[in-house]
């Protein structure tokens, strides 16, 4: 199980600005004592309040209390726990179960005013939210160059952070920050003092600072900003391609705007980046990583240059056959800024699983057969092209940085690079994420959710399995690659020019789950997938859907949630299409809730046809009126019964993934 990690000196660090007081090394009860003693989840659940990086992974013995082999130490806080020495406890560990026996004993901390006590209890509900779900890695036995790699992609990550806090506009804020660990916490967990959780984001008084704080992004001028249609006012400018052009910032001089590089506007932290990867490389002499040591030394000129196009085409040349590694460090997705232009700098760090090779050899040689299908269903003005993308890879992600690690969920899916030569031309690489939400407590909470939602004859066909929700997985990942993708273009004009950028990243994200569902069919068809295994994705896809829904429309700023709103389109077409049914009366698997889903298999893939030919079409023609008749017909609606899905899935905490490793 997790011990101590050797870690490298890192550089400036976001969390160095949240650093918390040393823990005191006074007398405790004993750790194995009934006095001090709580629940797994109670006590890390009570970890997170107290900010402290420490988790109890399993009661192993099922002796009900923790013992020196059950600790891990997390990474991403401020300060660093060294909980077991020697096979035992440390004095710092007997101190920080004092302090969790200590919250748990009282629900608010002594002193406080009633105000501070109000926002403290909303920061409370805003925390328990997200159950702590560890991704834990033991590399201890992999050869010296392999963990000396790992530590310089360690700092890699620390400062991935950095930049991503400061892009954000985190960074600013971090000075207003109280003294309680609990505000720490929210503000390190949530990058920013916003509650985010479904039921605390539009609560303007639950915030990590008194009386609350407005993120700016670092990316445009402040001064921007205070119009709220401002993106809206740059998409109209004649200078929009090179203000909005993905790896720039908007500075502002003398009134005039510009766009400035990443490299030139953040010199000194890219730097940094640059030297750590160049390190990695050097640090790395397995004669069979050489794919991985020329992309790390391309991303390391990228972040010197800004040029990330041989980067790019270095990464597209790795795969699950040349190198155990998967890493992409760069800045790529829209979804995190105030106008879905601008690329967010990200490290994703995770070892390549050769189970995807098996679905490999299934489909792709098939993968022209399905883009040449889809196109056919999509029509004119879309024809099918030669699609030479790879498969999705299986990884086993090892830590996240920046833009991937979300306060609550993660990403289970991504098709990269999303501009350039290798994304238009179907190089592009497709990852899916193999070791999240495969904990039990996970497991548990779904089918949980599963049972409250949908009748006892659907739910026959819910899976336990991650192979449901991997197959959903790859074809989400594989359709962003199919038909109108990218950077398609109907009449000179991309969909960011034709949809705006919310807008083109829902409808690009609509665009390939309604694939990934239609491929299901197609694949049964042809014997590719069982039909037990069509129907357990088809559940579990509509799982994922239902989930995403009770996240809400729109962030507590009233940024659009892409997923959601995706998944609510999705939903309310097949309720139209009768191939899913609510009713009120029904009850649940579960036997005890009423009003519930049932979904009609023999319904389901002709209904599915019509929304992939319809969300196709769009995408196609850049018909952007359609677009906003789909969501204001199901997003912007009562359409669906919001209120019945957000209180069954939100009984149960969302996963708020943390991260420790040894090596």
């Amino acid at each position: 199980m997790p011990g101590i990690v050797r870690r490298p000196i890192a550089l400036i660090l976001f969390s160095s600005v949240l650093l918390i007081a040393a823990l005191s090394s006074c007398s405790s009860p004993d750790p194995g004592s009934d006095a001090a003693q709580l629940g797994r989840l109670d006590f890390n659940r009570l970890a997170v309040r107290a900010d402290l990086p420490l988790y109890w992974t399993a009661d192993d013995d099922a002796d009900g209390s923790v013992d020196p082999e059950e600790v891990a130490a997390l990474e991403f806080y401020p300060t660093r726990g060294t909980w077991v020495a020697d096979g035992a406890f440390t004095a710092e560990y007997r101190s920080a179960l004092e302090t969790l026996a200590r919250m748990a004993d009282r629900d608010l901390p002594a002193g406080l005013s009633d105000a501070e006590a109000r926002r403290i209890e909303r920061v409370y509900r805003e925390m328990d939210h997200g159950i702590p779900t560890l991704v834990y890695n033991d590399l201890r036995e992999m050869p010296e160059d392999h963990r000396a790699f790992l530590g310089h992609m360690m700092e890699v990550a620390r400062l991935i952070d950095v930049l991503y806090a400061r892009h954000i506009g985190a960074e600013a804020l971090a000075g207003q920050l109280p003294e309680d660990a609990a505000s720490r916490s929210l503000f390190r967990r949530n990058w920013g003092p916003d509650c985010v959780a479904p039921r605390t984001q539009d609560d303007p008084a639950c915030s990590a600072i008194p009386g609350g704080a407005t993120m700016i992004s670092d990316l445009y001028p402040a001064s921007l900003q205070a119009n709220e249609d401002f993106c809206a006012e740059l998409e109209s400018r004649e200078d929009a391609g090179e203000l909005l052009d993905p790896f720039t910032v908007v500075r502002q001089t003398d009134g005039a705007l510009q766009a400035v590089p990443y490299t030139v506007a953040y010199a000194e932290e890219m730097g940094a980046v640059a030297a750590e990867l160049r390190s990695a490389a050097e640090a790395l002499k397995d004669s069979e990583e050489e794919a991985l040591r020329t992309y790390l030394a391309a991303a390391a000129q990228a972040f010197t240059d800004n040029d990330w196009q041989p980067a790019d085409e270095a990464w597209s040349r790795m795969n699950a056959r040349n190198s155990k590694w998967y890493v992409r460090v760069a800045p790529d997705e829209v979804y995190w800024e105030p106008c879905s232009q601008k690329a967010g700098l990200h490290l994703t760090l995770a070892l390549l699983n050769t189970a995807s090779l098996a679905w490999e050899d299934r489909i792709l040689p098939v993968r022209q057969e399905m883009e040449d299908d889809l196109a056919r269903l999509i029509g004119p003005p879309y024809a099918a092209r030669q699609v030479s993308f790879h498969l999705p890879d299986f990884i086993d992600i090892v830590v996240n940085a920046g833009d991937d690690r979300d306060p609550l969920g993660a990403t289970i899916g991504q098709s990269l690079p999303n501009w350039g030569p290798v994304a238009n031309e179907g190089r592009g690489r497709t990852v899916a994420m193999s070791n999240l939400y495969t904990d039990p407590d996970s497991i548990r909470i779904q089918r949980e959710q599963v049972a409250s939602l949908f009748t006892a004859g659907t739910m026959e066909w819910f899976s336990d399995s991650p192979e449901p929700g991997l197959l959903g997985t790859i074809l989400h990942e594989a359709t962003h690659n199919f038909g109108p993708a990218h950077e398609y273009r109907y009449r000179g004009k991309t969909d960011t020019d034709l949809f705006g950028g919310p807008l083109a990243s829902t409808m690009e994200e609509y665009k390939a789950q309604n694939g990934a569902l239609w491929f299901i069919h197609w694949l049964a068809g042809r014997e590719i997938i069982t039909e037990q295994m069509a129907r357990e994705t088809y559940v579990d896809s509509l799982r994922w859907a239902l989930d995403h829904i009770s996240r809400g429309m729109y962030t507590g700023s009233g940024r659009p949630k892409a997923y959601s709103q995706l998944a609510a389109m999705e939903v309310g077409f097949l309720l139209d299409q009768g191939a899913l049914t609510f009713d009120a009366a029904s009850v649940a698997a579960n036997g005890q809730d009423v009003g519930a889903f049932t979904v009609d298999f023999d319904k389901l893939p002709m209904a599915v046809e019509a929304m992939m030919r319809q969300s196709g079409s769009i995408k196609a023609t850049g018909n952007r009126g359609a677009a906003e008749e789909l969501k204001a017909k199901y997003v912007d609606s009562d359409f669906l019964p919001l209120e019945l899905i957000s209180d069954r899935i939100l009984r149960h905490p969302k996963a708020s993934f943390v991260y420790a490793l040894d090596y």
